[in-house]
C-alpha cells in the first residue's frame, strides 16, 4: 500500500544527501520507493510497539541511503549486470570452494597468488571462512568476532581483502564471506563496555541479574554443544550478571529486541556489501530471536528480521545475495527462502544440508530409498532461490532428517542412525570409513560425524594398508559423491583439500585452542608439495583433481544444470541407484548414480518414462555412446560409478 508520509521521508533524506533521483541514482530511487512499504511494514512488525519507532525508521532510511552513496561505481555496474541475468546465482557456470585462508595458503596476499589454481580446477567462487578479528584460542573457527570491520592480523589487513576482491572481480570470480548476526566475542567493544557497566551495551545482549529468567529459558532451550559448552548462560563476574551464551561461553548472544542492535548490524551488512561481497553468508540465522517457552530457534520474528534485511539490501546493494546458514529439517529450511508474500524474498541461498547427509546415508547403506523419501520436501524450494550443494564443509555431518524418511526404506530410525554413526566413526565391523563422533549428547545419544571426504570414503585406511584396489574404490566413492552434488541443481561448493584427496589432519590435537573440537580433523593445513602431485598422472591427487575438474567442465557446458526448478527424480527401478532428470527446453540429461559395491542393472525403460525417447544417449562422464535397448534389457552401472547421459537427437 502506498505510504505518502514514508515517500516524503525518503525524498527528504535523499535530497539532503544530494541523491539525483532523476538521473544517476534513478534505479536506486525506484528500488527504494518500490520496497519502502515492505521495509516499513516489517520494521513495524518487529519494533513498532517500542518508543522511538519513528526515529528508528528514520535512521534505517539514512543507513540505506548512505550505503548507496558509499557503493563504488564498479559495484553499481556489477549490480546492473547481475540484475540483467535474472538471478545470477542460478547459473550452471558457478562452482565454489570454501576454505580457511590461513590453513589454505597462510594469508590473503598469498591467496591472490592462488587464483590460477582455482581457474585450473574450474572454481570461480570462493567462500572465505571468517577472516575478521577473533581472539586466538576463543575464536570458534572465527565465529566469535571481536571486530566486524577489522581483518584479523593472521590473515592480513582490510586492504588485502579489498585487493583480493578486486583481482577476483577482474577474473569474473565471486566472493562470499560470513557475517555472524547471532553473537559477538566477549572481547568485542560492545561486550567490553557492558562489562564496564554501560547499561546501553548491556542491553545489546541478554543480561540478567539472577537466574530467574535464564532458568525459564533453559526449560525449553536445547544445548548446542553439550560436551564442550553445556547450558545457555554464563555468569560474568565483572558485571555480576548472567549473559546468554548459546554456543560457547565466550560468544555473547545479541539482543535483537533492541532496535539499536539491528541498526548496528544492518550498517555492518552494508559495510560488507560495499567491500564487493557477492554472497553474504548469514551464520546461524535460526537463533537470532529469543523467547521464553520456546526452543529459541526458527521463531517467526527471526524470519521477519531476515526479510527486513533482504529488502534493505535489495535497495542499496541489489547484486549481493543472502545465504541463510540454517542447518535444520527440510520443512524449516524452506521457510528461510520466504513464505507467503515474501516467497523468494528472504534468503536467496541456503545449504542443502539434508541432501548432503542423505548422500552419506546412501553411501553407507548402498540403499537410496531414504534419500528419495526426502525429495518431495526439498523440491518445495521456490523459483529464484538456490542451494549450496556440498558433500563436506567445515562443519560436522548431522543426521537430522526425519524419522519417516528412514521408515520409508523399512529401517528403524534409532537403529539406522546408530549404524551410520558406527559406520563413519570406524566402529562398525568391516567399514572403510575413518571419522569420529562429534558433540555426543549422553542424554539422548545424539551425535554428529566429523571426518574429511576422503577419509570417510575409505582413502585413509586404504593408504595405510597400501591397498591399491581399496584406493581405487575410495576414489570412485569420492567422485560419485561429488558428481551427485554437482549436477543436482544449485551452486556446488567444494571444501578445500577435497579436490586433492586430503585425509584427516590430526595436527589439531597438538593445539590447545582446537584439540577439544574434532571438526578440525577435516580442516587440513594444505601442503603445497602434495598439491603439486595433481600434475603427475596416476597419483591419487591427480586422479581426484582431474576427475573433479572434469565434473566442473561438464556442468559448465550444459545449460540444463542451471537451477531453474528443472529437476525430476526418476522412478527407483533399483534401490541402489539414485537418478534424476535435468531439462532445458528440448535438452534432457539423465544422471544415474550407483551407491552400491556391486554392479547395478537399470532397465532401458527408465529413459522412456518422460516423453518421447531418443534412440541414443551420450555419457559425458565415460565419453561413450549408448543405444537405448528393449525394456527387458539393462544398462549396467559399475560399483560406485555414475552416468551423465544426454539424449541425442
Amino acid at each position: 500500500m502506498y505510504n505518502h508520509r514514508l515517500h516524503q521521508q525518503i525524498n527528504n533524506t535523499l535530497k539532503s544527501e544530494g541523491i539525483d533521483i532523476a538521473e544517476a541514482d534513478n534505479l536506486f530511487y525506484t528500488r527504494f520507493i518500490a520496497n519502502a512499504p515492505a521495509i516499513a511494514s516489517l520494521a513495524k512488525e518487529i519494533y513498532g510497539q517500542q518508543n522511538g519507532y519513528e526515529n528508528f525508521l528514520s535512521q534505517l532510511v539514512s543507513i540505506i541511503t548512505k550505503a548507496h552513496i558509499n557503493r563504488s561505481e564498479s559495484l553499481k555496474q556489477r549490480d546492473f549486470e547481475k540484475e540483467q541475468q535474472d538471478h545470477w546465482f542460478l547459473s550452471n557456470g558457478i562452482t565454489g570452494m570454501s576454505l580457511y585462508v590461513d590453513r589454505f595458503c597462510g594469508n590473503l596476499q598469498n591467496l591472490v597468488d592462488k587464483l590460477d589454481y582455482f581457474k585450473t580446477l574450474g572454481v570461480n567462487f570462493l567462500h572465505l571462512m571468517p577472516v575478521f578479528e577473533s581472539p586466538e584460542g576463543e575464536s570458534d573457527g572465527g565465529y566469535a568476532v571481536s571486530d566486524f570491520r577489522k581483518v584479523d592480523d593472521r590473515f592480513g589487513k582490510l586492504e588485502d581483502l579489498k585487493n583480493l576482491q578486486q583481482k577476483m572481480q577482474q577474473e569474473n570470480m565471486y566472493l562470499m564471506v560470513d557475517i555472524v548476526l547471532n553473537h559477538t566475542s566477549h572481547h568485542h567493544e560492545w561486550a567490553k563496555k557492558a562489562k564496564e557497566g554501560s547499561n546501553k551495551y548491556q542491553d545489546y545482549f541478554y543480561t540478567y541479574p539472577d537466574r530467574v529468567v535464564p532458568d525459564e529459558f533453559e526449560k525449553s532451550m536445547p544445548e548446542i554443544f553439550p560436551e564442550s559448552a553445556p547450558g545457555n548462560f554464563t555468569f560474568i563476574p565483572e558485571m555480576n550478571k548472567w549473559v546468554m551464551t548459546v554456543f560457547h561461553r565466550y560468544q555473547w548472544d545479541l539482543n535483537y529486541t533492541n532496535p539499536g542492535v539491528f541498526l548496528e548490524m544492518i550498517d555492518t551488512i552494508f559495510f560488507y556489501a560495499n567491500l564487493g561481497v557477492d554472497i553474504l553468508r548469514i551464520d546461524a540465522p535460526a537463533f537470532i530471536w529469543k523467547k521464553t517457552g520456546t526452543s529459541c530457534q526458527n521463531l517467526p520474528e527471526a524470519h521477519t528480521l531476515l526479510r527486513l534485511i533482504k529488502q534493505c539490501v535489495h535497495v542499496a546493494a541489489p547484486g549481493m545475495a543472502l545465504l541463510g546458514e540454517a542447518i535444520v529439517a527440510p520443512k524449516e529450511i524452506m521457510k528461510y527462502f520466504g513464505t507467503g508474500l515474501y516467497s523468494a524474498r528472504e534468503c536467496d541461498v541456503a545449504y542443502n544440508a539434508t541432501h548432503m547427509a542423505l548422500q552419506w546415508d546412501a553411501l553407507a547403506t548402498g540403499d537410496t530409498r531414504v534419500m528419495l523419501a526426502a525429495q518431495h520436501e526439498i523440491l518445495q524450494k521456490p523459483y529464484g532461490t538456490t542451494w549450496i550443494n556440498y558433500t563436506r564443509c567445515h562443519d560436522d555431518i548431522g543426521l537430522g532428517y526425519e524419522d519417516y524418511m528412514i521408515q520409508h526404506a523399512g529401517y528403524n530410525p534409532f537403529e539406522h542412525r546408530k549404524f551410520l554413526k558406527e559406520y563413519y566413526s570406524g566402529e562398525y565391523p568391516g567399514t572403510a570409513a575413518c571419522g569420529a563422533l562429534f558433540s555426543v549428547n549422553p542424554k539422548t545419544n545424539d551425535a554428529r560425524i566429523s571426518g574429511s571426504l576422503a577419509s570417510l570414503c575409505g582413502l585413509e585406511k586404504a593408504i595405510e594398508k597400501n591397498d591399491s584396489i581399496a584406493v581405487d574404490i575410495s576414489i570412485r566413492k569420492i567422485l560419485l559423491m561429488q558428481a551427485h552434488t554437482f549436477f543436482l541443481g544449485g551452486v556446488p561448493m567444494i571444501f578445500y583439500g577435497d579436490e586433492a584427496g586430503y585425509t584427516n589432519d590430526y595436527s589439531y590435537l597438538q593445539d590447545a585452542g582446537k584439540s577439544y573440537d574434532n571438526r578440525w580433523m577435516h580442516r587440513p593445513v594444505i601442503d603445497w608439495n602434495k598439491n603439486k602431485r595433481i600434475e603427475t598422472a596416476g597419483t591419487i591427487e591427480n586422479k581426484i583433481f582431474a576427475g573433479t575438474q572434469k565434473l566442473i567442465s561438464i556442468r559448465n557446458k550444459i545449460a540444463a544444470f542451471a537451477d531453474h526448478k528443472n529437476i525430476t527424480w526418476l522412478t527407483p527401478h533399483n534401490i541402489h541407484v539414485a537418478g534424476y532428470l535435468r531439462t532445458d527446453e528440448d535438452q534432457k540429461i539423465y544422471c544415474l548414480f550407483n551407491f552400491s559395491n556391486q554392479p547395478a542393472f537399470i532397465t532401458w525403460y527408465i529413459f522412456k518414462e518422460h516423453g518421447p525417447a531418443a534412440t541414443k544417449l551420450y555419457d559425458h562422464w565415460q565419453e561413450k555412446e549408448y543405444t537405448i535397448g528393449n525394456d527387458y534389457d539393462y544398462l549396467i552401472i559399475e560399483p560406485y560409478d555414475f552416468c551423465i547421459l544426454e539424449e541425442l537427437k
